[in-house]
């Protein structure tokens, strides 16, 4: 039976996670990063046990590739397009098995060697919940998403469907609001892929820089759709001064979406689905779009600032996204 943290001694525990690192990493306290003409973005996420994963949805690989996922799609979403690595910081009761520690860092270590990074570094302590919180370095390309970049004439743009994450989770948990739905296995399987391996879109950033028109300026409102679609509409707007319109008829849903408010909700505000969220001007978003096959136009930027309506009806948009302090 594999040894709970309790009953490995620190040492040793360090000892077995520096063979996820780089020769010798893990044997001082700080890392030395290499000089980099180009910006360094940083950014921090936490994944709570009963918050962000449970044993129930989600395996200790899956937990591991999901921190770093999201610490990676926000630097995505911040223009990054190399990535230097992380550093982790585990928290865990003592009566945790060594086996899922393990298993968490064989799944950030699978994220890093398919998106880029190593392990840079980390701490580890013993607490009453699992916790994980991951700090991410990366650099940065010739153009700095913001929030606030958005523009009134902007199209918005996303590069992929939504509310997959939110089904997969329904699925997984075995919700009664999924059970008599005729979900198709191949939608089915996607949407528990999508909650468990989400995928940054660091390819998509690169692709965004090879198609800006060479007449235009380095200018784009960029965020991500960790907190949920309209969630990220709703940041662009606030930092930007603007407003948005929303085409129902244009959401960005899978193949084989139901229809609904449920579905609808799921869409606009489900959360987890990792994808970006742009403001472009309409000459580079048609660009962006002709590279990025799932990519969707879902409405414009305009100057009504802070409020985001139906482009159908001129109604106000009445959903919202996760907020953290917000759940019960």
């Amino acid at each position: 039976m594999s040894p709970t943290l309790a009953e490995l001694t620190e040492a040793e525990l360090l000892r077995r996670l520096a063979r996820f690192a780089p020769p010798d990493q893990l044997s001082d306290d700080t890392a030395a990063l290499a000089a980099d003409a180009r910006p360094l973005l940083i950014n921090t996420d936490v994944l709570v046990d009963g918050i962000h994963f449970s044993d129930a949805t989600t395996t200790a690989m899956d937990v591991g590739w999901r921190a770093v996922a999201a610490n990676l799609s926000d630097l995505a979403a911040s223009g990054a397009i190399d990535i230097d690595g992380i550093t982790v910081a585990l928290v865990a009761p003592g009566h945790t098995r060594w086996d899922w520690v393990d298993g968490v860092y064989q799944g950030i270590s699978a994220a890093l060697g398919q998106h880029g990074g190593v392990l840079l570094g980390g701490d580890c302590s013993k607490g009453e919940q699992r916790l994980l919180s991951i700090t991410a370095l990366g650099r940065l390309g010739p153009l700095r998403l913001h929030r606030n970049a958005a523009r009134p004439g902007d199209v918005l743009v996303t590069s992929g469907p939504h509310g997959l994450s939110r089904l997969g989770l329904a699925l997984l948990q075995d919700e009664p609001s999924v059970r008599d739905i005729a979900v198709c296995s191949t939608l089915r399987d996607q949407a528990i892929a999508r909650h468990q391996r989400p995928t940054p879109r660091l390819k998509d950033v690169q692709q965004l820089l090879a198609c800006k028109p060479e007449q235009l300026p380095w200018r784009a409102g960029g965020t991500d759709s960790s907190d949920g679609l309209l969630s990220a509409v709703a940041g662009l707007c606030s930092s930007s001064g603007c407003g948005a319109v929303l085409h129902n008829d244009q959401l960005p849903t899978a193949e084989g979406w139901p229809e609904g408010a449920r579905w609808t909700d799921w869409c606009l505000a489900g959360g987890e689905d990792f994808e970006l969220v742009l403001s472009l001007p309409e000459t580079w978003a048609e660009a962006w779009q002709r590279r990025i096959p799932k990519s969707q136009r879902i409405g414009q930027i305009n100057a009504e600032a802070g409020i985001i309506r139906w482009a159908h009806n001129h109604e106000p948009v009445e959903t919202s996204g996760f907020d953290h302090f917000g759940q019960t």
